[in-house]
């Protein structure tokens, strides 16, 4: 059994990939890859007070959903979205961690409520005034392919326009030693049912126990072994050449995800 969708709009946002134009383009040979951290921009969406608030996570699923959904041409009000994330904000929990472990305990509740792991999804609702309904997953390692067939699982059930925004972001230590996450990664998708003039590819996805893909530039396959969100990399190039294709990508112990890439020129 497969999903189908069209891919309709593109964000990409990590280290040394300033945007899907540039990340493309790096993809497609045209330029060489050129690690560097990753830089977040600040999220002009929100309101001044949303803004001091927002920790990396949400800097960066909120990038690359506005860029998915500007280059789509889509009204974010009314798209239903998928949020998957390996761990959410890193940086927030290493502060509650910090607070926990001193005398008082007292934590701000700011930060209480930016732990849940939905505090993307929200920032997004919020910036945007989206009201549809959104799904949040987790699914470590796996989280992008499970996002993936999610979304794509929408479009299938529901005949309408899904948002997937998948992300990472590192760890302070002394978590990072347990979570060696490099640096912040995400990629956004504006999945549609049928064909559209901003659409570049169909994309057909199942399961399989197939060897997946890996990246020819050690740098570009080190990005995609590092930060689970990178996973996505191999099918990003396909679509980075506009090539018909089949990436392979890793998931699960037990089988990996198929998609099977074919371009809308």
């Amino acid at each position: 059994m497969s999903l189908s969708a069209y891919v309709s709009g593109l964000g990409v946002l990590g280290p040394g990939l300033s945007n899907w134009p540039q990340a493309a383009a790096v993809l497609a040979g045209r330029a060489v890859y050129a690690p560097a951290p990753a830089v977040l921009p600040t999220p002009t969406l929100l309101a001044a007070a949303e803004r001091r608030r927002s920790g990396r996570v949400v800097k960066l699923a909120l990038a690359i959903a506005l860029e998915a959904t500007s280059q789509a041409g889509e009204d974010p009000t009314e798209l239903a979205s998928v949020f998957s994330s390996s761990g959410g904000d890193g940086h927030n929990c290493h502060e509650l961690c910090q607070a926990l472990s001193l005398a008082g305990r007292e934590i701000s509740p700011t930060r209480f409520a930016n732990s849940v792991h939905n505090a993307a999804a929200g920032y997004w609702s919020i910036a945007t005034g989206a009201m549809a309904e959104s799904n949040v997953l987790c699914a470590f390692d796996a989280s992008f392919n499970a996002g993936l067939l999610e979304a794509m699982s929408q479009v299938a059930v529901d005949g309408a326009a899904v948002l997937l925004v998948a992300y990472d972001s590192e760890y302070p230590q002394p978590l990072h030693a347990k979570r060696p996450l490099p640096d912040a990664f995400g990629v956004a998708m504006l999945l549609t049912p049928q064909r559209r003039a901003t659409s570049s590819a169909r994309l057909d996805a199942m399961l399989t126990d197939e060897s997946f893909d890996r990246m020819a530039d050690p740098a570009l396959e080190e990005l995609r072994r590092s930060i689970p969100a990178a996973r996505s990399l191999p099918l990003l190039r396909l679509l980075a050449r506009g090539e018909a294709g089949r990436a392979v990508l890793e998931y699960l112990d037990v089988s990996r995800m198929a998609v099977q890439v074919a371009p809308c020129t």
